[in-house]
């Protein structure tokens, strides 16, 4: 036992200082920290067998001091536990005492920071153990406090990684920020809390690496545990904890668990004699696995020293900590766009640069493009995008972020291409400083947007002649008497035809139901009724004839069928033609097989089939979506009716959203203002059903509506929790007393994320706050489910959590209101 102190003069001068104070320094040669004692910076304790020392530290070139434990016998400082890792300190002065109440405090002059918050004033003293625990004891030996509970960033054996149900304690592993700032970084690791015991490993609440089930002797996605016996493994579920943790037969060897700054865990070991780690193990076994981390806009190579780089045009966010290895900051533009900044580029419009070779980013937005110079303009009109790539007739377009671009060798079959959207200054000072190739850019560039135009002129002419084979009921739109219609020739008399919409005669539209037989109904509402219908050729559709009593009229049919038949996106519903013969108002559908999400989540027969990862694809499709309508399509189009049988499921359980005849194009970021509200009370925000009031925010308050159902299983307009609460007060309430389990469907047994389902109900209770600013855009909302790593804001209490006050306010207003059930389906089958 050994405690490292200044020379015998200083020790005389602190003697002098200590006199004037209520507390001593501690004595030479101990292990302890005895009640009134303090540790200054000079100083150190060392464990009874020199396995670890406590002092302060100052992690590399840093001048901030912690309290912290490291190995005593390395030369190289190796910190396996930080006491004031949120907290540093910068003044030489500070020290660490046993105070007078009990406590573990850090104190610098009048300030003070309690590591430790026990209730008790018996005299008390902090030890360390050789185990490298620090414990606080009464004078009966008595643990009252341990180290051991509080983890920071590594995993010692006898260590516990799990949860305390008594204390409501968990036991996880958190990243360092940095090499130089162990402050609590973005990667953690918990245990799971079920039978399963797997570790998981996240950065926020994203999980990208877990360690597999436990097989009774090592985990499944572990297997170099199988090699090593030197170690002995715990496993243990009772009714007062959960947890894993391990120990060692030979007690001479060190070892440690830890979770470095780059969001890899590693095992290492050393053996009796050496002074050197050996690594057992680490997971992921690559770095560029970890999610985000090279940051936004950064590149991940896995054959590299560095590891990360910045894509082409940007530059590190903070070189200071990317030198210190910490690349979660990641890069930023060099220059920045034109529509941000008009003036930056001089008016030249922002341009792409081709970046090959890579795995593209994660979470792109999917739109059906006809060509890629269709795909660019949409990118390219689009602010928030900050890139595109073209396969396949496939358009992915990015939003903001960009994050895990891993650049793969040649020859990689998983390698792609994107085009990232660079200023016109910036793309210009990368050409010319490579004259050589101009040329053969231009050269190629030319060749390519020729190709593309002519597929692209052959494409629309291919798909043009595939719709009128698919519409093929017998009777084209050529039949003259679709063209005599009187008030529905007045109605599109002269208007630009921006679309091309096959319309057909009734006579083939009656025929492909065998006359609206009672037997093809699929459903039926106020609006009037839905049929399966079959084309000559085969092909099955989803007729909507409107009822001549229906308040959907003209404007509404002309306004679902032109908007539908613009937008192109795989989470959106596809019109295939019309007919407006006879006074007659038809929409003809694609056909969706598994009828709308109502059918399955409020039947307690049927519900089971949406399993939790069905659920959270369905939440994920209807999110991209209405990102899609707000944002990325031609118009900026508000929906106004989202609701679960408005969400319609194809054969592979794909949501689609329908129903687009109350649906509103919209010019910019404003509210707009009517007096025919329609919709469905409970989806509806308060802003729109007592002001008549909407823009995009209304869309996101039906969503969050949407997103509580589907995780609860329960319908708005039914389900009370008492007298005066409905599903948005019932889940306020349980979130407020930190219950949000508790709302899960029963029949959701299976989620082994917990986090996630937590996470979900806060975005739901996001959405649904009283003010529309308060609440996030759907390009928040997609960021949020998908970049799990976002942290979130708390909730404000939800609007009309009292569903009678709810009608009160409603028929209050005099606002002409419209209930759902006059304008769209309630009940439906398949279509």
């Amino acid at each position: 036992m050994k405690i490292s102190t200044r020379r015998w003069s200083a020790n005389l001068v602190f003697l002098l200082i200590s006199s004037s104070f209520h507390w001593q320094f501690v004595d030479a040669f101990t292990d302890t920290i005895l009640q009134g004692q303090s540790l200054t910076t000079s100083q150190t304790i060392i464990s009874a067998g020199g396995n670890f020392e406590l002092g302060f530290f100052s992690p590399g070139k840093s001048t901030k001091y912690y309290v912290g434990i490291w190995y005593k016998k390395f030369s190289e400082q190796t910190i396996v536990w930080v006491a004031n890792r949120d907290y540093s300190f910068t003044n030489p002065s500070v020290v660490l005492t046993v105070s007078t109440d009990g406590n573990l405090e850090i104190l610098e002059g009048k300030f003070s920071y309690k590591v430790t918050s026990i209730s008790s004033n018996s005299n008390t003293s902090a030890t360390l153990l050789d185990s490298g625990n620090l414990v606080l004891r009464n004078k009966k030996s008595d643990v009252l406090w341990e180290s051991f509970d509080y983890p920071t960033d590594t995993l010692l054996p006898g260590m516990k990684l799990g949860y305390d149900k008594r204390a409501g304690k968990t036991w996880s592993l958190v990243s360092w920020k940095s090499r130089e700032d162990p402050s609590p970084g973005a990667f953690f690791i918990e245990h799971d809390a079920n039978e399963s015991s797997q570790i998981f490993n996240l950065q926020g609440p994203k999980m990208y690496w877990t360690s597999g089930v436990w097989d009774g002797q090592i985990f499944s996605q572990v297997p170099e545990m199988r090699f090593i016996y030197m170690y002995k493994y715990n496993i243990s579920f009772n009714e007062n904890e959960s947890y894993f943790a391990y120990s060692l037969h030979n007690p001479s060897i060190l070892s440690r668990v830890v979770l470095d700054v780059s969001g890899q865990v590693r095992h290492l070991n050393c053996y009796e004699g050496t002074h050197e780690w050996d690594l057992s193990w680490l997971q992921p076994k690559t770095q560029c696995e970890v999610y985000a981390y090279c940051g936004p806009f950064g590149t991940c190579t896995r054959d590299s020293v560095e590891f990360c780089e910045c894509l082409p045009g940007f530059e590190p966010r903070f070189p200071e900590d990317w030198n210190l290895q910490d690349r979660s900051g990641g890069c930023v533009r060099k220059a920045d766009l034109q529509c941000v900044n008009e003036s930056h580029a001089n008016g030249d419009r922002d341009q792409f640069l081709l970046v090959s070779n890579v795995r593209l980013p994660k979470y792109p937005v999917t739109i059906q493009a006809r060509s890629a110079m269709e795909c660019e303009s949409i990118c390219l009109n689009s602010c928030p995008c900050s890139a595109y790539a073209y396969e396949g007739e496939e358009c992915r377009i990015w939003g903001g972020d960009l994050v895990n671009v891993e650049q793969l060798p040649d020859g990689d079959s998983n390698a792609r291409s994107f085009y990232i959207k660079l200023a016109a200054s910036e793309l210009n000072k990368r050409v010319s400083s490579s004259n050589w190739k101009v040329w053969l850019i231009v050269t190629l560039a030319i060749s390519l947007t020729s190709a593309f135009v002519i597929y692209g002129i052959w494409g629309r002419f291919r798909r043009k002649g595939e719709d009128l084979l698919l519409f093929d009921f017998g009777n084209s739109s050529e039949d003259t008497s679709c063209y005599e219609l009187g008030e529905t020739n007045r109605l599109w008399r002269g208007e630009k035809k921006e679309v091309d919409l096959p319309m057909f005669s009734f006579a083939s539209v009656s025929a492909s139901t065998n006359n609206f037989s009672v037997e093809n109904k699929l459903g039926e509402g106020g609006f009037g009724s839905v049929y399966k219908g079959k084309s000559q050729r085969g092909y099955e559709v989803a007729v909507k004839r409107l009822s001549k009593r229906s308040k959907q009229g003209w404007e509404e049919l002309k306004n679902e069928a032109m908007l539908i038949a613009k937008l192109q996106h795989k989470n959106l519903v596809k019109v295939l033609g019309y007919c407006i013969e006879r006074d007659e108002k038809i929409l003809i559908y694609e056909y969706m097989s598994n009828k709308s999400l109502d059918f399955f989540l409020f039947d307690p027969a049927k519900c089971g089939i949406l399993n939790w990862e069905m659920r959270v694809h369905i939440i994920e499709g209807v999110a991209q979506g209405l990102l899609y309508l707000h944002q990325y399509s031609r118009l900026r189009i508000i929906h106004r009716d989202l609701k679960a049988s408005n969400i319609l499921l194809d054969k592979d359980m794909n949501p689609k959203i329908s129903d687009f005849g109350m649906a509103r194009i919209f010019g910019g970021n404003e509210s707009k203002a009517t007096k025919h509200i329609v919709g469905t009370y409970g989806y509806m925000s308060p802003e729109y059903v007592l002001r008549g009031l909407f823009s995009t925010k209304s869309d996101v308050f039906s969503f969050g509506v949407l997103l509580l159902e589907i995780l609860s299983g329960k319908k708005i307009t039914k389900f009370y929790h008492s007298d005066s609460l409905n599903l948005l007060g019932y889940a306020w309430d349980l979130w407020k007393k930190n219950r949000g389990r508790e709302l899960i469907d029963p029949v959701l047994n299976e989620i082994s994320s917990r986090h996630i389902l937590l996470r979900y109900i806060n975005v739901a209770l996001l959405c649904v706050q009283e003010s529309a600013d308060d609440r996030p855009t759907m390009s928040d909302v997609v960021s949020m489910l998908g970049k799990e790593n976002v942290p979130l804001s708390s909730p404000n209490e939800p609007a009309f959590s009292n569903l009678w006050s709810m009608k009160r306010h409603a028929s209050q207003d005099r606002l002409e209101i419209c209930s759902l059930n006059d304008v769209t389906l309630s009940s439906v089958g398949a279509r």
